[in-house]
C-alpha cells in the first residue's frame, strides 16, 4: 500500500472556507483544475485548507463523491470567474475526517516547498497544490490532536436532499462536452490526467530509472510529486528524496498527451538549464505518446519515456481507475 501524500487545497473565499470547516468536506470546481484535484487526491491521503496565505486544520480524506446537478446542492453556491464569465457548479466532493486543528501563516520555512511555488506562481491559480513529505510530518505535530468518536455525526448538508451520484468518466473522443459545461460527467482526457495517472504508474519503473540516471539511492526513497513551479515554466512531475541527509536528487519529469516534438524536448532542456540545485540534479524525463524517429535528446541526461493504454477502445469511455490499471510505460 502506497504511503500517504499531503495537500493543501486552495479556497475562493472565506464564506466558502467557513463552510468546508463546518462540514468537514472539500468541494471541487466543474472545471479541469477541479477534476484534477478530485483524480488525484486519494482516500487516505491528507488535506489542509490554504486561503489568504494560511493554512487551516489537517483532515485525512475519508470518501470521494461525485454529484450530478451540483448547481442546485448546498453547501456552496455555483461560482462566477470575472474574466472569462463561465460560472462553475461544486460536483467533486470529498468526505474529511479532522484530525488536527491550527491555523498557521503560509510564510515559515516549514512550509518552504509550497509557498516557493505559490511565490514562483504570483498566487494560487490552482485547486490543489501537493506539499511533500517532510510538510506532512511537520503539521502532523501542529495546533492540537482532534479526536472525533464513532458515535458523533458530523451535519452533512444534503442529508435530506435526493441526489444522485455518478463516477466521471473519461474519453479519448474529440466530440465530448467541454468540462465546464453543464455535462461534467464525461471529459477528454488531458495533460492534468495524464500527470495524475503517471504519478500512479511511475513508481513500477522508478527502480529502472534510477539506475539509468545514476542514482545510488532505492525508489522506497524518493516520491513522486505534482506539478512543481519554476522560474521558467511548471515542471509536469517532480521527483525528489522523502529524507535527504547532506544532498538531494531530483528528477525533472514533462509530459504530454500526444506525439513528442522538439519544442517539448527544448522546453525540458530549459527547465533543466534553469534548475537550480547543482549536482543534485540526476535527469529529466519527457514522457509522450509517442516519439519521432528523428527526435534526438543528444545527452544522457534526458530519458524518453512511452506511454500507452493496454486494449484501449477510443469510442469508449473510461473510469479513472480503469485506465490507472491499463496504463503502460517504456524507456525507449
Amino acid at each position: 500500500m502506497s504511503e500517504p501524500k499531503y495537500y493543501l487545497i486552495s479556497v475562493s473565499n472565506k464564506e466558502n472556507l467557513n463552510l468546508c470547516v463546518k462540514y468537514q468536506l472539500a468541494g471541487f470546481p466543474s472545471s479541469t483544475n477541479g477534476l484534477w484535484s478530485y483524480l488525484d487526491i486519494d482516500e487516505g491521503d491528507y488535506i489542509s485548507f490554504l486561503y489568504g496565505a494560511r493554512i487551516k486544520n489537517l483532515y485525512k480524506a475519508e470518501k470521494k463523491i461525485a454529484y450530478k446537478n451540483a448547481g442546485k446542492l448546498p453547501p456552496w453556491k455555483p461560482i462566477t470567474f470575472k474574466e472569462s464569465g463561465k460560472t462553475y457548479s461544486f460536483p467533486y466532493r470529498m468526505k474529511l475526517r479532522l484530525v488536527r486543528e491550527f491555523d498557521e501563516s503560509i510564510v515559515r520555512s516549514e512550509f518552504a516547498y509550497v509557498a516557493e511555488d505559490l511565490l514562483l506562481r504570483g498566487g494560487y491559480r490552482k485547486t490543489h497544490f501537493q506539499a511533500d513529505a517532510a510538510m506532512l510530518s511537520y503539521v502532523s505535530s501542529l495546533g492540537r490532536s482532534v479526536e472525533i468518536s464513532t458515535e458523533q455525526k458530523i451535519e452533512t448538508p444534503i442529508s435530506d436532499l435526493d441526489v444522485e451520484e455518478f463516477v466521471p468518466k473519461i474519453t479519448f473522443r474529440k466530440t465530448q462536452p467541454q468540462i465546464g459545461k453543464e455535462d461534467y460527467t464525461v471529459v477528454k482526457f488531458n495533460e492534468n490526467i495524464l500527470q495524475s495517472l503517471l504519478k500512479r504508474t511511475l513508481s513500477s519503473l522508478l527502480n529502472e530509472i534510477l539506475i539509468r540516471c545514476g542514482s545510488n539511492k532505492q525508489p522506497h526513497e524518493f516520491e513522486i510529486l505534482s506539478e512543481k513551479a519554476l522560474s521558467k515554466g511548471f515542471v509536469d512531475l517532480f521527483v525528489k528524496l522523502k529524507h535527504p541527509v547532506e544532498r538531494n536528487q531530483y528528477i525533472l519529469i514533462e509530459a504530454k498527451n500526444r506525439v513528442a516534438s522538439n519544442k517539448d524536448l527544448n522546453q525540458l532542456n530549459e527547465y533543466i538549464d534553469d534548475f537550480d540545485k547543482e549536482g543534485e540534479l540526476l535527469c529529466g524525463i519527457l514522457i509522450a505518446e509517442d516519439f519521432p524517429k528523428n527526435l534526438k535528446t543528444n545527452t544522457a541526461k534526458i530519458l524518453k519515456i512511452k506511454y500507452s493504454f493496454d486494449g484501449l477502445n477510443q469510442t469508449e469511455d473510461y473510469e479513472y481507475d480503469q485506465l490507472v490499471s491499463m496504463m503502460r510505460l517504456e524507456i525507449i
